[in-house]
């Protein structure tokens, strides 16, 4: 065994495809081609003196080998999070670059008016912003794309740290003339009947939509899915169907639309927005200033 030959980024590629059970899954989130990601996990073998996955057309399994180094892979990948984060901690001039990914609602409501204040405070921290769906958040912070992330509650989490970051409250939207627009308040069961315009089946709202309605053994009639509250209230005014979006959100366009904000009854229609990271202790310097910004203690 050549242990001196282990190197990080192969231990990391190891992690992606034992993770998605996938050669090709783990080498695109690695950025690497197949064939690369292939031979740097045969040289990785080689070097190890152990098979570590057994590769099938269905995909790829770990071998006993594999998830012994797969334990302490995760802890050789940590403790150098942890290195890089002390050593930031006495760099000079600019501080750095923060990777933060955010779901719609958190980019819509919240994040404009808390990344000015910081900018203001940390000219020497860059923002790099990416807007995603809540699940594609939590991916990107665990196999290290994302530095910190904003995503909604009731999406799994398992392996982050997670802290509370804002709340929102889900309202009905529909045309002036609605059968509903009179109302001062309605629950789900009022809904169903009607047709939706909905966001992508992958955001975090479509999914407690779906949940919801089919706990009431029920189906959501989508008559039409863009990809911004913007087009949905659009959709909305434009007669397509009704919509359920986060109340503070959309509240400036439903009035130049002449729509109509309609309370949605349901306890579920308080959601949570949470920040999540890997590893307080391993985040670099730039990373904890922006984490406690966002959440003050």
């Amino acid at each position: 065994m050549n242990v001196p030959r282990v190197d990080l980024a192969s231990l990391s590629l190891f992690t992606l495809v034992a993770r998605t059970g996938s050669i090709s899954k783990g080498a695109g989130l690695a950025n690497l081609a197949v064939g690369a990601a292939s031979k740097r996990l045969s040289d990785l073998e080689a070097t190890l003196g152990a098979e570590l996955l057994k590769r099938s057309s269905r995909g790829v399994a770990l071998t006993p080998a594999g998830q012994s180094l797969l334990q302490h892979a995760h802890r050789v990948l940590s403790d150098v999070d942890l290195l890089v984060a002390d050593l930031s901690d006495y760099a000079s001039g600019s501080l750095g670059v923060v990777r933060l990914w955010a779901n719609i609602s958190a980019v819509t409501q919240f994040l404009p008016g808390d990344l000015a204040s910081f900018a203001a405070a940390n000219p020497g921290i860059r923002i790099e912003l990416e807007e995603q769906n809540s699940s594609e958040i939590v991916l990107a912070l665990l196999d290290g794309r994302a530095d910190l992330g904003i995503f909604a509650d009731r999406t799994p989490a398992l392996g982050l740290q997670v802290l509370p970051y804002r709340e929102d409250r889900l309202a009905v939207v529909v045309p002036r003339g609605h059968p509903l627009a009179r109302r001062r308040s309605v629950r789900l069961e009022d809904l169903v009947d009607y047709d939706f315009v909905s966001l992508p089946r992958a955001t975090s709202l479509a999914k407690r939509m779906k949940t919801e309605s089919e706990a009431m053994g029920r189906t959501l009639k989508l008559r039409i899915q863009v990809r911004s509250f913007d087009a949905v209230c659009l959709m909305v005014a434009a007669g397509m169907g009704v919509a359920v979006l986060p109340r503070n959100a959309v509240k400036a366009m439903v009035a130049s639309l002449d729509l109509r904000l309609v309370t949605l009854a349901e306890p579920w229609a308080e959601r949570h927005l949470l920040l999540g990271l890997r590893d307080v202790r391993a985040a670099a310097k730039p990373v904890r200033m922006l984490l406690e910004h966002l959440n003050p203690r």
